[in-house]
């Protein structure tokens, strides 16, 4: 685990980050959500917080129009920042991936309870108990949605652990999603492809990693067990991008992580029948490293889609 890093990278990570802080969305206003009767009417952007009932609330930033609508997932800690962040030494003319979706058709991210935005501080999103498993981000996001009355269908987009909660999210919802991208992806398959002592490693360090201040803390063991009791995904537009410098999750001693999530990532791929893009020249913080190649991903499954429509 990665002790400290000088990018917006650590916030992606399947591991913890160390630093935990979690914010008030300076500047963010309400804005007035369209309602079903406006629909000739662009939807107005949003980015503010969101009421999801059980006296909750999300923050939310959603932009452009169009069909189908970018639900962007972050990973661990993550907030919704992380898609619209950059390297401090990117090109002049680098757009950030929720820039350029937000050209082309409606796309949305969000702070789940518990993420840290890329200034330090903690999200103004309501603070749940730790750990929390995908199935409840997936519960969450579509809250969201219903909350804000953001159209189907969705295009899921997940770096990470988000990648999980696009998963379950598709899966759960699988008739509102007619897409699926995923960005360097946890999933059910690196419980296999890790050797018995790395996962449960792993599993130690994520599980020693909450706090008093209620930072994300994934739950992998019972996120597993609830998407393998998921009917699986249908068939759809589906794109699986890996890093390819190598990192790993210095959880135990001896043999590299990396080898292990390699396998993981092309098993992912397999199960999703998904084009598996692995010429990334990225770490794991693909968003951030890499914001026109995931852009590009992105809307490969967007046109994909809107051919089928």
């Amino acid at each position: 685990m990665h002790s400290h890093h000088s990018t917006r990278t650590a916030a992606c990570t399947t591991t913890v980050v160390l630093a935990v802080a979690l914010t008030a969305c300076s500047g963010a206003t309400p804005a007035a959500v369209s309602s079903p009767t406006q629909q000739s009417a662009a939807p107005a952007d949003i980015a503010a917080l969101i009421d999801i009932g059980d006296g909750r609330s999300l923050y939310m930033e959603c932009r452009g129009t169009g069909s189908p609508t970018v639900l962007l997932i972050s990973g661990t800690r993550g907030a919704a920042d992380e898609w619209d962040t950059l390297l401090p030494d990117a090109a002049a003319d680098t757009v950030s991936t929720f820039d350029a979706v937000s050209d082309t058709t409606r796309v949305c991210a969000y702070d789940r309870p518990g993420t840290t935005l890329d200034s330090g501080e903690p999200t103004a999103s309501t603070v749940v108990p730790q750990p929390t498993t995908a199935l409840q981000g997936a519960e969450d996001l579509h809250a969201l949605m219903e909350a804000t009355g953001q159209p189907g269908p969705y295009v899921v987009v997940g770096l990470s652990w988000g990648g999980m909660i696009a998963q379950q999210f598709a899966r759960t919802y699988a008739d509102e999603v007619e897409g699926i991208v995923l960005l360097d992806s946890a999933s059910e398959f690196l419980k296999t492809a890790f050797t018995p002592e790395q996962w449960s490693a792993w599993m130690s360090v994520v599980d020693a990693s909450g706090d008093a201040a209620g930072s994300e803390v994934p739950a992998y063991e019972p996120s597993i067990a609830e998407l393998q009791a998921t009917p699986a995904l249908p068939a759809m537009p589906a794109i699986v991008m890996s890093s390819d410098h190598p990192w790993d999750l210095q959880v135990t001693p001896g043999d590299s992580t990396w080898p292990g999530w390699v396998v993981a990532q092309a098993e992912l791929a397999l199960s999703l029948n998904a084009t598996h893009i692995t010429d990334t020249d990225s770490g794991h913080g693909l968003p951030v490293e890499q914001p026109a190649l995931v852009t590009q991903a992105v809307l490969d499954v967007v046109d994909a889609v809107r051919a089928a429509q």
